[in-house]
């Protein structure tokens, strides 16, 4: 979880009371935050660096353990704001966007050639505010966590912070080759190109040079510049000293750049909403217009408050609490959340703020309804039923066969469940056939739908660690999902596959063989263990009972290599060598021989173990 560094006596005044260590503790404990460490300055320089830094200051800080997913609460603001409106010291602040100074809204201008490097950029205003050092200090450090967080160390998102009364609109968003690109970089005098920007920082101990891999293979350089050509920012590197932030700046120009619409519009909402009560109009902002470059154009930000309802019974009966839905309206109101109950009173629609992107579901209402009403408040209760738990029979199976295939030398490997479309089929070699299980409201681009098959993880885990010595031997045991049914609906039994939903589970062996040469007989050695441990014989005369062995035409295996798995007359999976093309998609430099096959019951029909 992101610790958040804040100042004790900073904190207590704009909380309006002074705590104890242990009642600032409780507090926490009842937000759902945590109060991890108690230090100063002088003594986090001195634990980072082993040296005494007599100048740096005794004032106490609080390091404070904050939800990933609340990126409203990296900073002093939001977790005044948050923890005043928990105690009713706060009504709770609404947003808003105001007109254009000129009538005409600032202009950002996206070129195409950006495309294929950082697509997209959106960007606001923070008019007529008042900075401090406290405040400008926040001001900057937010950004470092968000960028830690949320923006994964500038890979995915940056922030790019400018004096917008040094520069002048319309803005254009563009790339260039980097010997094209001069300008003054932040805190520097002197002028540089970016070719010679990239060396400098290379070969310095610049916190700058752990962010300059990102783009720098790519044959143009993301920029943005005013209509004077001049350089704002260099992302996801650095801004340029000519637009840099100051305390006195009046007019803020906030940029940010992503690979992720949704990651970009979370971040720039933060920036904007944590600190637009220091503008003159409280908690204002002013948005910018971003013209695509296929024309179209939007204005930035958009703060429009979404709608999310859950049933009265489902808060209570997941909290274990039996409270009146007028009581929920009020929990969830110190949880900065405005609320309102349905004609029947069954259910609550809340009005979730652009500050908490963490909301997105009825569980997430549910949970804000439980801190609200207080963790220590919940009773304690022994279970009235009583059962009896063990493993699931396919859970136990798949222990067993993880075990063999380590044995065989194969590490086992975790990844990710959700993948985008183009793992499930276009990767592959395939074409879109409709099996894949799509998420409606995907958060990131990268995880659209859910993976269909082994393949696509075992690639990206052998292309990850291409700079490890070969050969590779990867494996994972784990879940796919397909749409549709196989007409089980036995509840009772582990290989029901469920038509209610609309799609089932399978549980697959993976497994993946790199090296400088593609060994199948190395898999078909794997296949054969496997199959052996199971105790299922080789079926020599097709008889329908045992396994074998022939040939097929799945095209993410070079042509004649494919070959399907056959147990008791029933297909259950593949082996061959992964076809060059799928090596070139996933940017392999070796050949690969894979093995997936579907794991069920019916394949420990003839092997003896203890449950």
């Amino acid at each position: 979880m992101p610790k958040v560094n804040i100042n004790r006596d900073h904190l207590f005044k704009r909380l309006g009371k002074v705590y104890t260590q242990e009642e600032f503790e409780d507090l926490c404990f009842q937000y759902g935050v945590e109060l991890d460490e108690v230090t100063s300055e002088r003594d986090m320089i001195l634990k980072e660096t082993g040296v005494e830094d007599k100048a740096a200051s005794d004032e106490v800080i609080y390091k404070i353990d904050v939800s990933a997913n609340r990126y409203d609460l990296l900073c002093i603001e939001g977790i005044a704001r948050s923890l005043n409106v928990y105690n009713g010291k706060l009504s709770i602040p609404k947003y808003h966007i105001v007109p254009p100074v000129n009538g005409t809204h600032e202009k950002l201008i996206v070129d195409k050639s950006v495309e294929g490097v950082r697509p997209v950029i959106v960007a606001g205003i923070l008019r007529n505010i008042e900075f401090t050092q406290e405040t400008y200090d926040s001001f900057i450090d937010l950004q470092e966590k968000l960028h830690a967080n949320i923006c994964k160390k500038r890979a995915l998102v940056s922030i790019g912070t400018h004096d917008l009364d040094t520069v002048k609109g319309p803005f254009t968003y563009k790339a260039l080759p980097p010997k094209e690109i001069k300008f003054v970089p932040l805190s520097q005098t002197k002028q540089f190109d970016a070719e010679e920007l990239f060396n400098f920082y290379d070969t310095t101990n610049s916190h700058l040079k752990k962010y300059l891999h990102i783009i720098k293979d790519s044959a143009v350089y993301p920029g943005i510049y005013d209509s004077n050509n001049v350089l704002l920012s260099l992302p996801p590197i650095i801004n340029g000293e000519h637009s840099k932030i100051k305390l006195s700046t009046k007019n803020v120009f906030i940029e940010v750049t992503a690979t992720d619409r949704t990651k970009a519009n979370i971040v720039l909402n933060t920036m904007l909403t944590m600190f637009a009560e220091y503008c003159k109009i409280p908690h204002s902002m002013e948005q910018v217009e971003v013209v695509e470059a296929d024309g179209k154009s939007a204005l930035y930000p958009q703060i429009e408050e979404k709608q999310i309802s859950a049933d009265v019974d489902y808060i209570n009966k997941s909290i274990g609490i039996n409270i009146q839905p007028t009581e929920m309206v009020s929990m969830l109101k110190r949880m900065s959340l405005e609320s309102k109950l349905s004609s029947d009173s069954k259910s609550v629609t809340v009005s979730v703020p652009v500050t908490r992107s963490d909301i997105m579901h009825a569980c997430d209402v549910m949970e804000d309804v439980a801190i609200g009403y207080g963790y220590n408040n919940l009773v304690k209760e022994i279970p009235k039923t009583h059962t009896q738990g063990r493993i699931q029979p396919i859970n136990k199976l798949s222990e067993l066969l993880s075990a063999e295939v380590a044995l065989a030398g194969f590490t086992e490997i975790m990844t990710f469940v959700l993948c985008q479309n183009q793992d499930n089929f276009g990767g592959l070699n395939k074409v879109e056939d409709g099996s894949s299980v799509k998420i409606a409201n995907a958060v990131s681009e990268e995880f659209t739908e859910v993976r269909t098959n082994l393949i696509n993880s075992l690639m990206k885990s052998v292309v990850s660690n291409k700079a490890a010595p070969l050969p590779l031997k990867l494996f994972e045991l784990s879940d796919v999902s397909v749409k549709g049914s196989t007409g089980n609906k036995d509840l009772t039994d582990p290989n029901s596959n469920n038509s209610d939903v609309g799609a089932y589970n399978k549980r697959m062996l993976g497994a993946i063989y790199c090296a400088n040469s593609a060994k199948i007989e190395v898999i078909h050695g794997l296949l054969d263990r496997v199959m052996l441990s199971l105790n299922i014989k080789p079926d020599t005369t097709r008889s329908g009972k045992g396994y074998y062995l022939e040939i097929g035409t799945d095209k993410v295996f070079l042509p004649g290599t494919c070959i399907n798995i056959i147990v008791n007359g029933k297909k259950v999976g593949y082996m061959g060598i992964i076809h060059p093309i799928v090596l070139k998609n996933y940017g392999c430099p070796f050949p690969c021989t894979v093995l997936e096959l579907e794991v069920t019951m019916d394949l420990a029909k003839n092997i003896i173990y203890q449950d």
